[in-house]
């Protein structure tokens, strides 16, 4: 068993969105691969562009702050206390509203 503080651990910008920035809360390496857990922080209108993750199922809380998500044909509205599960191989994106947004992005299996 082992605690971290989440603001001990440096924000990195994501490797291929402008304006989104990770923190890596737990990675494959802490559970054997069985889950990952990031905090994704995305600016004012920045834009997790259309992806899939075909190995992974993924989880997302918003934490704070608003935007919109297309989850396949569908489309939801990011606001605090909204979750969304999106199964392997569905294609999603996120946009961040004029407040920036902050969610939790979890994976299973574990992304990183």
């Amino acid at each position: 068993t082992e605690t971290r503080v989440t603001a001990d651990i440096p924000w990195t910008a994501h490797p291929v969105f402008a304006g989104v920035a990770l923190k890596h809360l737990v990675t494959g390496a802490d559970t054997e691969g069985a889950l990952s857990c990031h905090l994704v922080r995305l600016t004012p209108g920045a834009r997790l562009a259309s992806h899939v993750h075909d190995g992974q199922w993924e989880l997302h809380e918003v934490v704070a702050g608003s935007g919109r998500a297309g989850l396949g044909e569908a489309a939801a509205e990011y606001l605090p206390g909204v979750a969304a599960v999106i199964p392997r191989g569905l294609a999603h994106e996120v946009t961040a509203g004029e407040s920036g947004l902050c969610l939790y992005a979890k994976f299973f299996p574990a992304l990183l």
